[in-house]
């Protein structure tokens, strides 16, 4: 029989008891009637387990499934006609990246004076680094590594984007609840994706292909391969009027329920004492930034005849999956949520290390 050997053992028993406590959460969080249930119940619950010192864990596995699944529900939408009226907001898109990007070097501003004591052992040169990669909207984990490439403390800038993506969490969904009451809005996408219904061995077809995209964007490196790759191979298929299946409500709840897990396990007692001024300048820029977005997003909403809680979403600076998740709950515009994000992603990840050196030769120029 396998058995795990003895040093899998403790790290599955931590997966069990956050995976345990995450099903609490979540079904706490629904009977509450609260936003996003599956993924803020089980961040909430696993976060207070992390800063009680019990012993929960997260698992990459996990997080990588949930994230494959997300991707390939969210490509679903993506419908010839739905296509045709993302690829009209071109002009939209560009403008919301632009946005991001100053927004980013704003946001860096702030972060650069809240450094204090976390950064007096740094030069001049690596506090810059470490503020302008903390504050770029993008991957967590890839700015990380760009940072640590710049000379900058890699462990502060995950820290900064640990806290910017779950302050977001924990607010926007709460905020577009009560928006889409207070407005009365009806449901955004009425319309079901494709087929309505999960078929079977469609949605076997469906895993494989989306697998298949996942693990060609792994082989190729690139950002987030396993939300990114499953999204563009379910667009593929749907986009071509190709419809094998929908994804079962009960898998897109088990994939929340990880990805929350995955957020809030990040949050225990040493975590909050690292550098405090700087995770509490993280947050509360954080939440400067959304009301920023907010205004930004009330003008887009403006020239494009978009609703503006769409909107919202598509410029919030939080994570891409988060984010599409959010709006694929609340039915508030999936497609061009998904599309403004992943844009955004694509183009921060591209951009941000370029225009981090081309402003360090400047400063070196004009010195």
């Amino acid at each position: 029989m396998f058995m795990l050997d003895r040093p899998q053992r403790p790290q599955a028993r931590r997966v069990a008891l956050a995976l345990l406590l995450a099903l609490g959460g979540a079904t706490l969080a629904e009977w509450a009637h609260g936003p996003v249930p599956w993924m803020i119940g089980p961040l909430l619950a696993t976060a207070g387990a992390r800063m009680a010192a019990l012993p929960v864990a997260s698992s990459t596995a996990l997080r990588n499934g949930g994230q494959w699944v997300i991707g390939a529900a969210l490509g679903l939408y993506f419908t010839p006609q739905v296509t045709a009226l993302v690829l009209g907001l071109g002009w939209a898109v560009v403008l919301a990246v632009a946005w991001a990007l100053g927004l980013g070097a704003l946001f860096g501003v702030w972060m650069h004076r809240a450094l204090g004591p976390a950064g007096a052992a740094l030069t001049p040169a690596q506090r810059r680094a470490t503020a302008w990669f903390a504050s770029s909207v993008g991957g967590a984990s890839e700015m990380t590594l760009l940072a640590e490439r710049a000379g900058a403390r890699g462990d502060l800038v995950a820290a900064a984007h640990s806290v910017r993506m779950t302050v977001v969490v924990l607010v926007l969904p709460f905020a577009m609840q009560w928006a889409r009451q207070h407005w009365q809005l009806p449901a955004l996408d009425a319309t079901p994706p494709g087929r309505a219904a999960a078929q079977w061995p469609g949605l076997l077809w469906l895993g494989l292909a989306t697998g298949a995209g996942a693990w060609l964007m792994g082989r190729t490196r690139r950002a987030n391969p396993w939300f990114i790759g499953p999204l563009l191979a379910a667009m593929a298929l749907t986009m071509a009027d190709v419809h094998l299946s929908a994804v079962p409500k009960a898998l897109t709840n088990a994939a929340q329920l990880v990805i929350g897990v995955s957020l809030g396990v990040r949050f225990s007692r040493p975590f909050l004492r690292t550098a405090p001024r700087w995770l509490g300048a993280a947050a509360l820029g954080t939440l400067g930034m959304m009301a920023l977005c907010a205004g930004f997003a009330t003008l887009l909403a403006w020239a494009t005849g978009l609703h503006p809680v769409t909107l919202m979403l598509a410029t919030a600076p939080g994570g891409i999956a988060e984010m599409a998740i959010t709006a694929q709950v609340l039915q508030l515009g999936v497609a061009v949520v998904t599309a403004f994000q992943v844009c955004r992603l694509v183009a921060v990840l591209l951009l941000a290390e370029p225009l981090y050196r081309g402003w360090e030769r400047r400063r070196r120029g004009g010195a």
